[in-house]
Order: structure tokens, then C-alpha cells, then sequence
């Protein structure tokens, strides 16, 4: 799926998710960001070869593109660690002790929010609300949300990546098609 104007090209397992995306929605442009959710979820972030890209496909201009990514913290224009723990701190997922859940993820991984782990495996970040309020503290990792985190929760699910084998996430926030 490589267009003249783009060097970028889906990868040939995601041909058939992103027509599938398309064609869930009455516009092309309906589908920017489960489009820019395949991309990164696939390259891991979305370059600037993919705005473009993206623009041909959905007939949407790149600024309206790149208005989104910066909008949204989940999006991705720079290559990231291979897992980037977001740990909400917004009211309610502070009230219920995030702000440790934070301090101890940061020791485990001898990180300090907004830094990632020398070998490239982990970034930490805070983010605002992730919408699970009632389930705090919780934890993003792609589309991947894990709640009601405790510290050896948190162990637990640093491992699971670490080893390969993640633990089953409370909620899984991927579209299904």
C-alpha cells in the first residue's frame, strides 16, 4: 500500500484491519484516529511519512492530522520505549495513592516520569484521566488499561513484559471489528 507521494507502507498484516476501519465509518476522515491507534500499535509511533500517508488515504489534510496527535497524549511522533507505563494521577486515581504507585514504578525501573529505561524497554509517564475513575489507581500501556494497581500489581505486570509473557490486562481499549 505504498503511495508515490509516502515513503510509509502498512505493514501487509494490517492491509485488511485498516479497510476494515475505513469501512466501519461514513467518511474517511471518521477514521483518523482508529487509523493512527493501527499505525502506531504497528510502527510503534507515527512518523511524518505516515501523516502523509494517512493524509492520501482518508482525504484529510495533514495539519488536521497532526491537530490530533498533539491533542491526544495516546498518540505517538516520536519512536517510544517498547512499553510506556501511563499512570493516571488526575483527582480520583490520586485520591486513591497513584502518586506511590508512581514513585514505586519509577524505583523499579530506575526512571523518573518522562524518562525511559536505558535499554528502551520502558518509559513512565503521568497522564491525565484514562476514564476509569471508579477502578484507580490505573495504568495505560498501549490500549491495555490495568486497574486497581497496587505495588505488586505493578511488579507483577513489569515482569509479565519483561519475560514476554504480559498479564491479561483489566480492560482492553482495542476496537474490535
Amino acid at each position: 500500500m505504498n503511495d508515490a507521494g509516502s515513503v510509509f507502507t502498512l505493514p501487509s498484516e494490517s492491509v485488511a484491519e485498516f479497510d476494515n476501519i475505513v469501512e466501519r465509518y461514513p467518511t474517511k476522515a471518521s477514521a483518523l484516529m482508529p487509523v493512527l491507534w493501527l499505525i502506531q500499535d504497528s510502527a510503534g509511533f507515527i512518523s511524518d511519512d505516515a501523516v502523509v500517508w494517512i493524509s492520501e488515504k482518508l482525504e484529510v489534510t495533514q495539519a488536521r492530522i497532526r491537530e490530533v496527535i498533539s491533542f491526544y497524549f495516546m498518540y505517538r511522533d516520536t519512536p517510544q520505549a517498547k512499553y510506556t507505563l501511563q499512570v493516571c494521577h488526575n483527582i480520583s486515581c490520586h485520591i486513591m495513592k497513584s502518586r506511590s504507585i508512581m514513585t514505586h514504578i519509577g524505583k523499579q525501573l530506575g526512571v523518573k516520569p518522562g524518562e525511559q529505561t536505558g535499554d528502551g524497554m520502558f518509559a513512565l509517564e503521568g497522564v491525565e484521566c484514562l476514564g476509569a475513575c471508579g477502578m484507580g489507581p490505573v495504568m495505560q500501556v498501549g490500549s491495555h488499561l490495568y486497574e486497581e494497581l497496587t505495588t505488586e500489581k505493578v511488579d507483577e505486570i513489569i515482569e509479565g513484559f519483561r519475560s514476554d509473557q504480559p498479564v491479561t490486562p483489566d480492560t482492553d481499549r482495542k476496537l474490535e471489528g
